[in-house]
């Protein structure tokens, strides 16, 4: 059920220590962290699977990872560059992994939980011009339109 509680958004971790990232979702009311990450692997500490879960629970905040709604590692330069023909390429590409039946699930699990409650949908990238977690969020905000009759 659609909530006022309830929603997704994307967040990127980019120049973020983990205290901060903790206390902006907390402001923000996340429930449940969805991370789109391929491999949940970060150099930032903080940010690996492990010690990302354990963090975001003590906070009280839920994780989830969903490597089906992932960027193929070949497939990330293009978004470095938003606007160009590479960056056209690679959203295209990505669009094609989001049609598979394993994404089409995860997107499907994703949108159920931000009808319930309030999601970020986790990558690296600042910016969502520069992530694939873009595709995801559109793909998810038109099925939440959808349930809710929007």
């Amino acid at each position: 059920m659609w909530t006022e509680t309830s929603g997704v958004i994307g967040v990127g971790y980019e120049g973020k220590d983990i205290a901060s990232f903790l206390e902006e979702l907390t402001a923000w009311k996340i429930e449940t962290v969805v991370d789109v990450r391929l491999n949940p692997l970060s150099r930032k500490k903080g940010f690996s699977k492990r010690a990302l879960t354990e963090a975001l629970a003590e906070a009280g905040i839920g994780y989830s990872h969903m490597p089906a709604l992932g960027n193929p590692k070949d497939n990330r330069e293009g978004f470095w560059a938003p606007g160009t023909a590479a960056a056209k390429v690679a959203g295209e590409r990505f669009e094609s992994v989001l049609d598979s039946d394993a994404a089409s699930e995860k997107l499907t699990e994703l949108t159920e939980l931000a009808a319930r409650q309030r999601v970020a949908v986790l990558c690296f990238e600042a910016s969502e011009l520069c992530c694939h977690r873009k595709y995801v969020l559109a793909r998810v905000k038109e099925r939440l339109a959808t349930l809710v009759g929007r």
